[in-house]
């Protein structure tokens, strides 16, 4: 990778050689970074001419040290063109351990964001869901094509990831992938989480994210309202995929579980609760907080359905359900059938819960928080919505006051 690069010698005059004579210095500056060594040799400031970087004179010991001078800039020059050939990454700190002689090494980012990813990929189902993994996947597939987009190389010396690196590839993202703000925040927080890996290891010196300053949008939520639930209730498909797509979308909106838990959730988390009633227990996958919901009637109605099918028999599983990506393609007949004029998800009913069926049936959301497995009331808020009608009830008694 050709980059441009500029030089020059300099008299280091610190305060304990205050008199002279003063050690040169080499300073290196590619792309506005510096990079200093000392050339080990000395001079008297009268005799120094800057604007040269050379002494002034015909003497023995000012020709032996100009003569150095111009080796070392020889060799620096050598070295700058064997890095162009060889397609290395050129910074200053890498000319100037080149010219020093220093063959440390380096670690390299891929390899490092690559062992992050097998570490993932052994605990899958063990503390990490197989959604995650994906995620640092493609994350790690964007940074190695921003690489190769910016610097036209497939990977880097993470010595050379700095603040610039960070912001050019937040811009990359944004225009060349056009990643949505929030999408962009999240391959860089991916990508952050390997940066603090060399950060905890002494592999990086400076934090390259120090500076950049970016934010999650709020994003408004995707939820039914209780005549849309009501609607998709009363349908009765013609197939029994949307009848049981159907089912299983009604069983999240009345428990709050979001597709992984749905999954997986069998006989085994239906207990008797407390108050003598069907509650189901189960410890949420992505954040393996507990989760206790009592079953409504109608929950229990659905479940019910289900009792001899092969999912129950043959499985262990509570419900038949079908992977995320068609159980959100059906979601989307349901929802044209219905009438129903929104972008239908799976996740909607996780939001419809939260929203329809308990904020707005006067559940204290202290109960909601603990139901969804939120680790704390704060998440609960930025989940849960209060619907306008709700808003109305609470504010009639104004209305007769006033």
């Amino acid at each position: 990778m050709i980059v441009s690069f500029h030089h020059i010698y300099f008299l280091k005059k610190e305060k304990r050689c205050a008199g002279g004579p003063f050690p040169i210095y080499l300073r290196i500056t590619v792309a506005g970074k510096r990079a200093e060594l000392s050339t080990g040799i000395k001079a008297d400031d009268r005799l120094w001419i800057p604007k040269v970087g050379r002494l002034n004179g015909c003497g023995k010991n000012v020709r032996e040290t100009n003569a150095y001078l111009s080796h070392l800039e020889n060799q620096l020059y050598n070295t700058y063109y064997a890095m162009v050939r060889q397609n290395k990454m050129i910074t200053a700190v890498a000319l100037k351990h080149k010219v020093m002689g220093i063959e440390d090494s380096p670690r390299m980012l891929v390899s490092i964001f690559q062992k992050h990813n097998n570490r993932i990929a052994s605990l899958v189902s063990k503390g990490y869901a197989a959604g995650t993994l994906e995620r640092y996947k493609t994350s790690l597939s964007h940074t190695i094509e921003f690489m190769e987009y910016k610097y036209k190389v497939s990977d880097i010396d993470i010595r050379c990831i700095d603040y610039e690196f960070v912001s050019d590839y937040d811009f990359f993202l944004r225009s060349v992938r056009k990643c949505s703000n929030n999408t962009t925040v999240k391959y860089l927080k991916n990508f952050r989480k390997i940066i603090r890996i060399c950060l905890a290891n002494g592999w990086l010196e400076k934090d390259p994210f120090a500076r950049y300053e970016a934010r999650l949008k709020e994003v408004e939520k995707i939820y039914l309202l209780e005549e849309e639930i009501r609607a998709i209730m009363e349908k009765n498909f013609a197939t029994d995929r949307l009848n049981h797509v159907k089912d299983i979308f009604l069983f999240s909106c009345f428990t709050g579980l979001a597709y992984a838990d749905v999954c997986k959730v069998s006989l085994q988390n239906i207990i008797t609760g407390i108050d003598g009633q069907k509650w189901l227990f189960i410890n949420r996958t992505k954040t393996d907080i507990p989760s206790h919901v009592p079953l409504l009637p109608a929950t229990l109605a659905i479940l019910d359905k289900y009792g001899e099918h092969y999912c129950r028999t043959n499985q262990n599983r509570l419900l038949p359900v079908l992977s995320n990506q068609k159980m959100n393609s059906y979601l989307k007949e349901i929802a044209d059938v219905c009438g129903i004029r929104k972008e239908l998800t799976f996740h909607a009913a996780r939001h419809t819960f939260a929203t329809t069926v308990t904020l707005n049936n006067d559940i204290p959301i202290e109960s909601v928080s603990k139901m969804l497995g939120h680790k704390n009331i704060s998440a609960t808020q930025h989940y849960a919505k209060l619907l306008d009608k709700k808003v109305g009830q609470d504010m009639q008694g104004l209305r007769n006051k006033f």
